[in-house]
């Protein structure tokens, strides 16, 4: 096994067995933002090498394939939940986990595999559309009034999606040449940091196991389930429109996932009446293991299986 999963494992068990092992939360903080750049750099820095007419399609396809998500997956939660809280589940699971892209992107590494130097992009672009169309589910037939602008400042402006494409604006703008005198920073140091940051990931989800046992048997099936088929659907979407097996994998891995960060926040503010104990115990405490463990080297079959290969 990767040893940056082997991190994740051990801040489960410490979880689990009440350990006093705690990250500082500056530090957490620090990890997150670290990752988040790295992963942006590292794209744009590849991306001032590509021609627009080579990025613009797939870009678009993993918008639209972020946008479809939620709507293949709300009637199914919409038959055993409330309309708040199915849609918001869909709303995380349409919206991506960076921090699942850089361990499958690590995965890939040690198995020699290239993927697209653009793949850090279409995570970016992968943040919000989702996100977007689960307000828009949750809303529909309802009185209340969206508030656009507090949530676009959100989305767009949060964190996680303006670290990446702040990464990849810098990547794309110093080229790699330019990017040499951090290259040891944010290329050599980029898995140790990983793996201190799922230990972290870890912890929060074994605390999350006293929500998934509220949740019931429905939604623990679902946090299985729903990444098994959405992978599938990726790696049909990337072997459509041409990526190699890497990038196959990945795009899988991307619509496997679920947002544990970006989407919390922009659901809290636009439906509050949401329980977000179901949606953030279903993302982190079943999805996101699950594809640690199981899912990445399955999405990875699923690109060779697809591809012939």
């Amino acid at each position: 096994m990767d040893p940056v999963v082997l991190f994740f494992l051990l801040g489960l068990v410490a979880r689990i067995a009440k350990s006093d092992l705690r990250l500082p939360e500056a530090m957490y903080e620090a990890l997150a933002i670290y990752l988040l750049l790295a992963i942006g750099l590292k794209g744009g820095v590849q991306l001032a090498q590509q021609p627009l007419a080579t990025v613009l399609p797939q870009a678009l396809a993993a918008i639209a394939l972020g946008a479809a998500i939620p709507l293949l997956l709300f009637p199914l939660l919409r038959a055993r939940l409330p309309r708040p809280d199915a849609a918001s589940i869909a709303a995380h699971f349409g919206s991506v986990s960076v921090v699942t892209f850089a361990v499958a992107s690590s995965f890939l590494a040690a198995q020699s595999i290239d993927a697209e130097s653009y793949m850090p992009l279409l995570v970016a672009l992968m943040e919000a559309p989702g996100i977007v169309v689960g307000i828009v589910l949750a809303r529909a037939g309802g009185a209340q009034r969206i508030a656009w602008g507090p949530l676009a400042r959100e989305v767009l402006f949060g964190k996680s999606v303006l670290l990446l494409l702040g990464g990849l604006a810098i990547g794309a703008l110093v080229g790699p040449e330019g990017s040499k005198p951090i290259a040891p920073l944010f290329t050599d140091l980029f898995k140790g940091v990983l793996a201190l940051f799922l230990l972290e990931m870890g912890l929060v989800a074994g605390g999350r196991i006293g929500d998934l046992k509220r949740a019931g048997p429905f939604l623990l099936a679902f946090g299985v389930g729903a990444p098994l088929l959405l992978g599938l659907l990726g790696a049909l979407v990337g072997q459509a429109i041409g990526l190699s097996l890497g990038g196959t994998t990945l795009l899988a891995t991307l619509a496997a996932s679920a947002s544990y960060i970006a989407a919390p926040t922009a659901m809290r503010i636009a439906v509050p009446e949401a329980n977000p104990a179901l949606s953030i115990g279903v993302a982190l405490g079943i999805t996101f293991p699950f594809n640690i463990f199981v899912g990445v080297p399955l999405y990875l079959q699923y690109a060779r299986w697809i591809g012939g290969s």
